[in-house]
């Protein structure tokens, strides 16, 4: 037995011999990574420090002044081409994708109708100019009918004198002197009677000139409306742009105001960028943008400014808007839109579509514009549809021309002071005269 024990002592006392040799070797080796550790940690929290002092570096100096947004749509005008008149669709000129250019004929109707009440209204127009120059031609004869009754006059007061003038020489019977007197009455009632007609006629054409007559301008009222409906059976394009949503169809019937298809000018188009509310605490009219579209990437680069808010948030223009005042009311972050405008030239260089996604980066580093836009005015306008008028009123002109009939100076005779008319008052004095003689 203690041969035994003493074996196993022994081995006891070996095997604490080997592991005391053996942690000594760890121990060593546990030294390094103990220090590397260390000098890990220490490269950490530098890192860390570093990090934290260039963001906040970065912070200062740039990104608390620039906001920035994905949530960005390209925007444009969207000119809808619609009828003015109904009619049948005889022809389509343009087609989805494709330029046209303000003022070319891009659908055509059936105009067969329209044809024909412009050539009713151009015929009683040229009726009615000449009937109206009658008028001042009357005017003429009126005043040839006043002379000669003057002329009677004159011829009846003669013969008054002259037998008065023997009358008491026994010449001349008392007889023939009352008829003498009646004669003079006679003429002087006649010339009243045909003063009176030429007044008359005067008072249709006084002051005003067959183009400016009352009935020739109704009548022209008329042919420029029947040509304008003519004219509207051909649709111009409105503006200069794309071609957008043709619904239009050869031998579809319309009316107005049925959207036959969109015409999009892409060299107008803007950004509209909806930005979260608690970003627009900096942001003012004015301040300078730089965009990125995802159709060409980061390399391509747009640079515009901002030029409006929206007045009110997408969801209070929504169609259903929200009932905040309901008891399972949640808070949601609201956008606002801002209007961005492009720089044109690179508009030009690189075009963009209406709908496409931008990356929007707004400077408010200077912040003294205003927060809401000035009271101005955006025009949008074309003339297409002026021509309309011009060609209404220079056919008008020329159906007076062709069917006024020459008056050889009536009008401005109606205006002298030599008319028989003007003469009037002195000739009645005359003859009152020679009664009381």
């Amino acid at each position: 037995m203690s041969e035994i024990e003493t074996t196993d002592r022994e081995k006891t006392q070996k095997k604490g011999a080997n592991q005391h040799a053996n942690a000594k070797p760890a121990a060593a080796a546990s030294e390094p990574n103990t220090r590397k550790r260390k000098v890990l940690l220490s490269l950490l929290g530098v890192a860390v420090v570093v990090s934290a002092a260039a963001y906040g570096a970065y912070y200062m100096t740039y990104a608390r002044y620039h906001e920035n947004t994905d949530d960005a749509y390209v925007s444009g005008n969207l000119v809808q081409l619609t009828p003015q008149v109904t009619g049948t669709v005889v022809a389509v000129n343009a087609d989805d994708t494709q330029v046209v250019k303000m003022g070319d004929p891009v659908v055509t109707l059936d105009n067969a109708d329209a044809k024909i009440a412009l050539g009713n209204a151009e015929a009683a127009l040229g009726q009615t100019v000449r009937q109206v120059s009658s008028l001042y031609v009357n005017n003429d004869f009126y005043a040839a009918n006043v002379a000669q009754k003057q002329s009677d006059l004159a011829r009846a007061q003669d013969d008054l004198r002259r037998r008065q003038a023997v009358a008491g020489t026994g010449a001349v019977s008392l007889e023939d002197i009352s008829h003498a007197r009646d004669a003079v009455t006679a003429a002087q009632a006649a010339l009243d009677a045909a003063r009176q007609q030429a007044q008359a006629n005067l008072a249709l054409t006084d002051r005003t000139t067959v183009a400016e007559h009352p009935n020739v301008q109704a009548a022209a009222s008329k042919v420029r409306d029947a040509y304008l409906a003519y004219a509207r059976n051909t649709l111009p394009a409105p503006v200069t742009g794309y071609v957008a949503k043709r619904s239009v169809q050869v031998g579809q019937r319309v009316s107005p105001g049925t959207p036959l298809m969109a015409i999009v000018p892409l060299d107008g188009v803007w950004v509209d960028a909806n930005y979260k509310e608690s970003q627009l605490r900096n942001m003012r009219i004015g301040q300078p943008v730089t965009l990125t579209a995802d159709v060409y990437g980061g390399k391509v680069q747009y640079h515009g400014r901002v030029v409006g808010f929206s007045a009110g948030t997408g969801s209070a223009f929504a169609t259903l808007p929200a009932q905040n005042a309901t008891g399972n009311w949640i808070k949601v972050v609201q956008r606002l839109p801002a209007r961005i405008q492009l720089d044109q030239k690179e508009l030009e260089a690189h075009p963009l579509r209406i709908g496409l996604s931008m990356d929007v980066d707004v400077d408010t580093r200077d912040n003294t514009g205003p927060q809401l836009g000035a009271a101005m005015t955006t025009t949008y306008r074309t003339d297409v549809f002026a021509q309309y008028g011009a060609q209404a009123d220079a056919e008008i002109d020329r159906i007076i021309a062709q069917n006024m009939v020459p008056t050889h100076g009536a009008q401005q005779a109606s205006r002298d002071a030599s008319h028989p008319l003007a003469r009037r008052d002195a000739d009645s004095k005359s003859v009152t005269s020679q009664r009381a003689g």
